[in-house]
């Protein structure tokens, strides 16, 4: 019960940065995509630069660089503070290439036909385009926001008081096989969380199969 407890003090931290960050991904990727598929070239380019860019660097190093790098005047991150927004640039990024492709898997007779009607182009991308891409691409952000759950653990290392920060403070004051207990209890944690959005993202798939081949 003292490991149960332990671990679960972490819990609402680790569904907090989750959420936030995710949160942060899913409106800082759509100007990104857009970039990804401008027309002009110089903002494609500027885009799949930070694409690229923050993909390539580990998730812990972004969190070292927020937390302990970038001091301005009297300002400087929390751990929190680090850890929601690491997460979150890098959830912008990979979320960002997901409604790429979502873009991308949409016809381009879905396009032609609202030049046909005389649609601008900016009302057939927000109002044709955008829709049906995130239907498409639904799934994969659901599998996303699973990855990201158990991408939350990283931020212990910046002494973030999540669930795996709090089985690592109990395992030190409990070095014996007790201490093993919170990280079993913590994989049973996530595997439960993990589930429903498992669900959910097995059941927008299925829908949009079906929407497909209908």
């Amino acid at each position: 019960m003292d490991a149960l407890s332990a671990v679960l003090q972490g819990l609402p931290m680790t569904i907090t940065l989750t959420l936030s960050a995710f949160a942060i991904g899913i409106v800082g990727a759509i100007p990104v995509a857009v970039g990804l598929s401008s027309p002009k070239l110089p903002i494609r380019l500027a885009s799949r630069l930070f694409v690229d860019f923050v993909r390539g660097v580990p998730i812990i190093v972004w969190l070292f660089l927020l937390k302990f790098g970038i001091q301005i005047g009297t300002f400087k991150f929390n751990p929190v503070g680090a850890a929601i927004v690491g997460l979150g640039v890098v959830s912008v990024a990979y979320l960002a290439e997901i409604y790429r492709g979502g873009l991308q898997a949409v016809p381009r007779g879905q396009g032609e036909a609202a030049d046909a009607l005389g649609l601008t182009r900016g009302t057939a991308f927000y109002s044709i385009m955008v829709p049906q891409a995130f239907r498409i691409v639904s799934p994969s952000i659901a599998t996303y926001l699973t990855g990201l759950l158990k991408d939350s653990s990283i931020a212990s290392t910046i002494i973030v008081t999540e669930m795996v920060f709090q089985s690592q403070a109990f395992a030190r004051q409990h070095p014996t096989v007790e201490g093993i207990l919170p990280y079993i209890l913590v994989g049973v944690i996530y595997i439960a969380l993990s589930l429903p959005v498992a669900y959910i993202s097995r059941r927008l798939d299925s829908r949009m199969r079906k929407a497909v081949y209908a």
